[in-house]
């Protein structure tokens, strides 16, 4: 007699996403990450959010810069909106489920699948044989970040996309290895005005906090002054804005722009083009910049403020933790007997 199928369960709605602690949050971060989790905090799902320093150590990090990212990291988390006691917000490696997690779906996932992630034929150049083992594998440990919770949703960038999908195989592969319906096929959310904001030099860029030029970029940390004058000086070209969106197809620094003023306006860009239509940049830039300093000056005061007590920082990101384990532990436990692991020790 043979085993009855297993019956599909339902799961109950849970965010999972998180940040690389590598220095230095952006208005990418924010327009692209952290507004997002502030607004899917506030839908009432449960939301957990990891600055995942595992991660990070891919490649060789500073030990004092790391720690100090990762409280960096936390701190705008925190001074953006998000509330650590609706939240649960922590550093990846406080929860050891991630790395055992981690080597379990290493053992799941296909060679040829990991081979194909154009994020590490990116990061590794030429040079692809000298790179970490843990830059090759990590979208097996980014899948054990999402599925240690039996996450839902994932609100992801564009460019991390193809990792998802990586995770939704491992999920369906343990899930047909071992005739359960273990782990939900996880959904990413793709949504918003400026998912992917690019560098304020070269609109076909990406913004990103390893440009060698700080002028590319805003800083979360930077002054109002630093930000209007980055702004304003952002390249541009000689042409007004356009009556409508199609008008910006081939006009890169532009359509970034619009879509940063979208973003922080809470706005689309339909709706900017439909204000600002005729308009030259020596107009739209000065607006941009008033309404940047007025949505990001107080995200950066807040962090200067939590970064004086990093002691407390640690203390939220630990009780965190201690949530998170809770959630990640039993899951954990779960995948070691499905996968015949003799676990007689008292825990």
């Amino acid at each position: 007699m043979t085993d009855p199928a297993p019956v599909p369960q339902p799961f109950p709605p849970r965010i999972f996403s998180g940040i690389q602690p590598s220095g230095g949050l952006t208005l990418g971060n924010y327009l692209g990450a952290l507004k997002r989790f502030v607004e899917k905090q506030d839908e009432g799902i449960q939301t957990v959010y990891c600055l995942v320093d595992m991660h990070a150590i891919t490649v060789w990090q500073d030990p004092a810069k790391l720690r100090h990212a990762t409280r960096e990291a936390a701190a705008g988390f925190i001074a953006a909106g998000i509330d650590p006691a609706r939240s649960i917000l922590f550093n990846q490696s406080q929860v050891t489920a991630h790395v055992e997690l981690g080597w379990i779906f290493s053992c799941i996932a296909r060679m040829g699948w990991m081979s194909r992630m154009t994020q590490f034929k990116d990061k590794a150049g030429k040079n692809s044989e000298n790179v970490s083992l843990g830059l090759f594998a990590y979208p097996a440990l980014m899948a054990a970040d999402i599925l240690a919770y039996k996450a839902t949703h994932v609100p992801v960038g564009e460019d991390q996309k193809q990792h998802l999908e990586l995770c939704r195989d491992i999920a369906i592969k343990f899930n047909n290895d071992y005739g359960v319906n273990f782990f939900p096929v996880v959904e990413p959310v793709i949504e918003g005005a400026a998912t992917r904001v690019m560098s304020l030099r070269d609109g076909t860029k990406k913004m990103s906090k390893s440009d060698p030029s700080d002028q590319s970029r805003i800083n979360l940390t930077d002054s109002a002054d630093d930000i209007s004058k980055k702004i304003r000086k952002a390249k541009t070209d000689p042409e007004p804005l356009p009556e409508t969106l199609d008008g910006l197809k081939d006009r890169p620094e532009a359509r970034n722009l619009v879509n940063i003023y979208a973003a922080l306006a809470g706005q689309t860009p339909e709706q900017v083009i439909a204000d600002f239509a005729g308009a030259q940049f020596g107009t739209f830039k000065p607006a941009l910049a008033d309404l940047a300093v007025a949505k990001l000056e107080p995200i950066t005061t807040e962090m200067v403020r939590l970064m004086q007590d990093p002691a407390e920082i640690d203390r939220i990101l630990g009780a965190g933790a201690v949530r998170a384990d809770a959630l990640a532990r039993p899951v954990l436990d779960q995948v070691y007997d499905i996968i015949g692991m003799i676990r007689s020790r008292p825990r």
